[in-house]
């Protein structure tokens, strides 16, 4: 019986399971992102992610615990230069499982286990402000704080545009009329000479 036994064996003996892990925590630590089966994804994101919380803080001792657990000093050094000064001010949950099928031989469900902070299409630079609704009507205030300045500003608008319009049209209306007179004029001597020349 298997009883409180969590861990998913994966059809491997033990040192072939860690072994496997270590190989793809690697992989997912140099590439950033990895193309897997759920199982597999599930189980290497629980062995990854300690791993990526030690990384934070760099010490000789945390660098030696996780060459232990990755056994490739490429690895080490990419986790602790490149990764870790982005996940610094995450408080756990580097990975992200996002399914992608069936795999067309056996039909096991597959997936791309990536780190979170490396993926610029879901994460955008500006972080977003959180706001908490409440029945008390805070949301009244503020909009008539919003509404003040708003209207303040309107006013302002109102009276800088009153007194250059009233010049800027007599402006207008002066140079209009001038070459609207000068054009029937023209018209009529074109005319007057059509009737001369049918005469």
């Amino acid at each position: 019986m298997r009883h409180g036994k969590k861990h998913n064996h994966l059809g491997r003996k033990t040192a072939h399971r860690h072994a496997m892990l270590s190989n793809m925590a690697c992989s997912l630590i140099e590439h950033k992102r990895i193309s897997t089966t759920i199982a597999k994804a599930k189980a290497l994101r629980v062995y990854v992610e300690p791993i990526l919380t030690k990384s934070k803080d760099d010490t000789t001792h945390n660098r030696r615990t996780t060459f232990s657990y990755l056994k490739s000093k490429e690895a080490v050094t990419e986790l602790f230069r490149t990764i870790a000064p982005k996940i610094a001010d995450r408080p756990g949950g580097y990975t992200r499982i996002i399914r992608t099928g069936y795999r067309l031989g056996d039909n096991a469900e597959m997936c791309l286990i990536e780190l979170v902070d490396f993926n610029e299409v879901y994460t955008s630079g500006e972080k977003k402000t959180t706001t908490r609704r409440s029945r008390r009507g805070g949301s009244t205030a503020t909009k008539k704080t919003d509404a003040a300045p708003a209207a303040e500003v309107a006013e302002e608008a109102v009276v800088v545009e009153e007194t250059p319009v009233a010049e800027v049209v007599e402006e207008v209306k002066t140079e209009e009329v001038a070459p609207e007179a000068a054009a029937p004029t023209e018209e009529a001597d074109s005319t007057e000479e059509e009737k001369k020349d049918e005469e």
